[in-house]
């Protein structure tokens, strides 16, 4: 019986790997413009760091962790998000202690145990960037304007920004006393999941991904009626520079992350025509999760985005993912002493940064120019006696047909 991937995961086949380099580079470059660097944290981490740090009451901890003990007794997991592990490496290599603030960028491999659906799987790749060490509402639109930017830049029009603010350690307690209020006489309704997180953290109930309890929510009070004065100014800065950037956005008072370290500001990209819908991109502020998890009392914010998830969209916006990759020239040869002299032409292609090609299963004439149009090359050079003895290459364009006569040192110019 043959291997196959596990369920969930899914191999990238040559024919799609330019499309994940397109948006790679552009990821990288567009995190350079804003002066992020980046940071590389490993594939598994304790898994306490991510009890402590995305909590226990989301459903990544209580239901979608791959958690497993090793061979010494650790209880290990593999990376469900990627801000607790860089927030863990910026603790423990001191960075803190740094000039602030620190600013990172990732592209990291993640893993959750739930079930596979259009754009989502269990092993997912995500871009992240995070902000630590200011409370500047700037750093917070900050970050939003790179998302937008890079959406833009990746095609995504079709996006909206929904901004909102799930309050601070000042004024949550109150509003969760008034959601229990609300929630209370429903209690028995609701699923044994948002039972438990009903005394923990009710604001989870209203991220729950049942139809029954949706239903069950509907007309609850909202956090955003109930900020403190420090929360309603930082959230009018927000506003505010946003709007000097130009961004358009969607005060959205539903809006809860999926991740129990939230404060202040969170945000999300939303589909909003046809095709797939959901989630493009989303964060937020997070002022305690580096001194939850060990750390001194200093404030972050970032996002995290789906690389599958953006890739589909492309598709379906029509992106050319900057064009599929194919050689520049396709070298041919006839006879044995035509081949080694198209062996050292290559070479010298390649020296020079040209993606050249040339057939290693050493097919006969005809089968090399078959092969020479499947690989999609801008041009062909046949290697014959004529062109051994002249050192001179015939260059066919193969879009037009046409065919010019080139000197062997200037044919790396001319292509």
């Amino acid at each position: 019986m043959a291997i196959k991937a596990q369920k969930g995961t899914k191999d990238m086949l040559p024919q799609d790997a330019y499309k994940w380099k397109y948006i790679e580079d552009e990821w990288n470059k567009i995190c350079a413009e804003y002066g992020f660097k980046e940071i590389r944290t490993p594939v598994f981490e304790a898994t306490e760091l991510f009890n402590r740090g995305v909590g226990d009451t989301t459903d990544i901890v209580q239901k979608e962790m791959y958690t497993f003990e090793d061979k010494g007794g650790r209880s290990i997991t593999l990376k469900p998000e990627g801000t607790s592990p860089t927030v863990r490496a910026f603790i423990e290599n001191n960075i803190y202690a740094e000039t602030q603030p620190t600013k990172v960028f990732y592209d990291t491999a993640c893993y959750r145990y739930e079930k596979p659906q259009s754009g989502r799987l269990r092993e997912f790749h995500q871009f992240g960037i995070e902000n630590f060490g200011t409370n500047s509402m700037l750093a917070d639109a900050e970050i939003i304007a790179l998302g937008y930017e890079f959406l833009n830049r990746m095609g995504l029009k079709n996006t909206e920004l929904h901004i909102s603010s799930v309050g601070c350690r000042n004024c949550r307690p109150v509003y969760r006393e008034a959601l229990q209020d609300f929630l209370r006489p429903k209690y028995d309704e609701l699923c044994e999941t948002c039972k438990t997180r009903f005394d923990k953290n009710p604001m989870r109930i209203l991220d729950c991904k049942s139809d029954k309890d949706q239903e069950l929510v509907k007309g609850a009070p909202m956090m955003i009626d109930f900020l403190c004065e420090d929360c309603k100014k930082d959230f009018e800065e927000l506003k505010m520079h946003l709007d000097a950037m130009g961004i358009k956005y969607v005060v959205d008072p539903s809006i809860v992350r999926g991740l129990d370290y939230y404060t202040k500001t969170a945000f999300e990209f939303i589909k909003v025509d046809g095709g797939s819908q959901g989630t493009v991109c989303g964060g937020g502020r997070y002022d305690h999760l580096i001194e939850e998890v060990g750390g001194p009392d200093m404030p972050g914010v970032g996002f995290g985005l789906g690389k599958e998830r953006l890739i589909m969209m492309m598709e379906e916006a029509g992106s050319d993912f900057g064009g599929e990759f194919k050689p520049q020239i396709f070298v041919a040869w006839i006879g044995d002493e035509s081949r080694e002299y198209a062996v050292k032409l290559i070479t010298e292609l390649r020296n020079k940064g040209i993606r050249a090609e040339i057939d290693t299963k050493e097919r006969n004439f005809k089968g090399q120019m078959k092969f020479a149009n499947k690989t999609g090359a801008a041009y062909t050079a046949v290697i014959g006696e004529d062109e051994v003895k002249s050192d001179e290459i015939t260059l066919k364009n193969m879009e037009t047909g046409e065919q010019t006569k080139v000197k062997r040192e200037d044919l790396a110019n001319a292509l």
